[in-house]
């Protein structure tokens, strides 16, 4: 695992809010009986929190043009991060709130990654199968989550319960109800994996990102699961588990499993990858403008 400091993105989840229930959703969208808003106190806290942080700041969700403060909460991150080119958006773009937000989207954020997940291309890798129920050697279990591509490649995460060092480990904490995370104050991205055997106690053994387990489209709205995994969302009575909306995973270990970013793409995946998201970022107006100023990731 990397230090939090040498992150490219930290991610503040203003909430898990969507109107997608994507197979094996980061944030476990269609699992909560209610999902959160953040406040604006603890999102301001949030941002200057990460003030100095050398990279990027997030917005995520679920889907945050769902926030009832969003437009707020762009606008105080303008504020306090000058440079546009660290502000981030994550969304699904719905058609209305991305004309009704079109316009603030493009003069706050200098990166924005869309998704609405209705392309089968789109692989998710099983969170909710348990590390601890398919890798049967602990030493083997460590090793792979200690190389866990979510930890290296993407983002920390600040909930309204706190900071952590992986996005996938607060979306547990908020899916089960963990204990809360870091105090968010200023430099608390400056932790080191020595300080993550809590957090990584907590969830890492009931996570399958670090796994090489087999994807599944987004699209089909299944989520993979583990045996032990399904008893503890049948317990907080999962709406999804309760619809039947899960599976057993039976697939096995993956023996080809790319797990990093989209660098190892070839030139036409991009090009589809890249002509997909434009599409999406239509949907702010009807400026062609809009087009050139979203950047993917």
């Amino acid at each position: 695992m990397i230090p939090l400091s040498e992150m490219q993105i930290i991610q503040i989840d203003v909430t898990n809010a969507c109107h997608n229930r994507c197979s094996n959703c980061t944030r476990f969208t269609g699992h909560h009986q209610k999902p959160f808003f953040m406040d604006m106190d603890t999102f301001r806290q949030a941002v200057d929190s990460l003030v100095d942080f050398p990279g990027m700041v997030g917005m995520i969700g679920g889907e945050p043009l769902l926030h009832p403060r969003f437009a707020e909460m762009a606008e105080y991150l303008a504020e306090r991060i000058p440079e546009k080119k660290r502000r981030g958006l994550w969304s699904t773009v719905p058609q209305a709130l991305g004309r009704k937000y079109g316009s603030l989207i493009r003069e706050v954020y200098g990166n924005y990654f869309f998704n609405d997940h209705s392309v089968d291309q789109i692989m998710h890798q099983p969170l909710l199968v348990a590390a601890r129920e398919v890798i049967a050697d602990p030493d083997e279990m460590w090793r792979l989550i200690d190389d866990c591509w979510i930890q290296k490649f993407w983002s920390a995460s600040i909930t309204p319960k706190g900071a952590f060092f992986c996005e996938v480990a607060a979306s547990f904490n908020i899916l089960f109800d963990g204990p809360n995370g870091w105090p968010i104050e200023p430099g608390w991205w400056k932790r080191t994996p020595e300080d993550y055997t809590e957090q990584k106690l907590q969830a890492c053994p009931n996570c399958g990102c670090a796994i090489p387990l087999m994807r599944r489209p987004s699209s089909q709205e299944i989520d993979d699961v583990s045996p032990g995994n399904l008893e503890r969302l049948r317990a907080i009575r999962s709406p999804k588990a309760l619809q039947g909306r899960v599976e057993i995973y039976g697939g096995g270990l993956a023996e080809d499993w790319n797990p990093g970013p989209n660098w190892y793409m070839s030139e036409l995946e991009r090009a589809t990858e890249l002509q997909y998201r434009s599409r999406l970022a239509d949907r702010l107006d009807s400026d062609s403008q809009a087009r050139q100023e979203g950047k993917p990731l």
